[in-house]
Parts: C-alpha cells; structure tokens; sequence
C-alpha cells in the first residue's frame, strides 16, 4: 500500500488509488479521474467529516492541529471505520493499492492519520 498525493504521477506498482477525500476533483471530467491521476475509486467514508476538513484547512498552530488529529481519530472509531482499516491493512500484505488526498504537505493533510491509524493495524505502507 502506498500513501499518495491526488493528482501526483503514479507509481508502477501503486495499484488501485483510492481517493479518500470529502470532494471529487473540481473542473475534472469523471472519465479523466483515472486517467490524469486523480482517483479510481472514491471513498469519501475515509475523510474527515466536513466540520473537521474546516477545521484541518484553518489550523495555524501545532495545538490546533494536535485538536483536529484527536477530532479525526475520534471519528475513525466507529465500527465501520474500525472494519474498513482492518480490511485495508489486511490486504496491504498482498495487494498493491493507494490511498490518497489532495493536500500538498502530507504532515497536514488527515493522510498522514490515516498512514498511522493503518500502521497501528499491521498494514504494509511501503
């Protein structure tokens, strides 16, 4: 499994890129999602909710950040959340797929939680 930037060139092997974000791309074609990098699969369940994408978009400091992180992980407890990050880390140990967003810096972006909360389930994120 890898953790991608929507959008970004692909990786031979990256698989199937699940696109783990709130919105489709906008002013994007759907027949061009795949195509241009973007995503093969949405999988909006894997975003924060929307109040918390506010609230990860306007976070200046490390203490609001820390705050939208706990929010997040928070959401991610709830046992469709817990099934899908367990099937997904299940199967990292044989398939290649990715899962991405479109924020530029991963360290602020909710993918960098959901690499851990991954981690934490034993997934193999090359």
């Amino acid at each position: 499994m890898r953790i991608v930037r929507l959008g970004s060139p692909r990786v031979k092997t990256e698989g199937t890129r699940i696109g783990a974000v709130r919105h489709l791309p906008r002013g994007v074609k759907k027949e061009r999602y795949a195509a241009d990098g973007w995503l093969d699969v949405w999988y909006p369940e894997l975003s924060p909710s929307a109040p918390l994408v506010k609230r990860a978009l306007g976070a200046t400091t490390e203490e609001e950040w820390n705050a939208f992180v706990r929010s997040f992980r928070a959401e991610m407890k709830t046992p469709a959340a817990q099934h899908t990050l367990q099937l997904l880390a299940t199967l990292s140990q044989d398939a290649d797929f990715s899962i991405g967003c479109y924020c530029e810096d991963e360290s602020r972006c909710h993918r960098s939680v959901l690499r851990e909360l991954l981690k934490e389930r034993g997934a193999k994120i090359a």
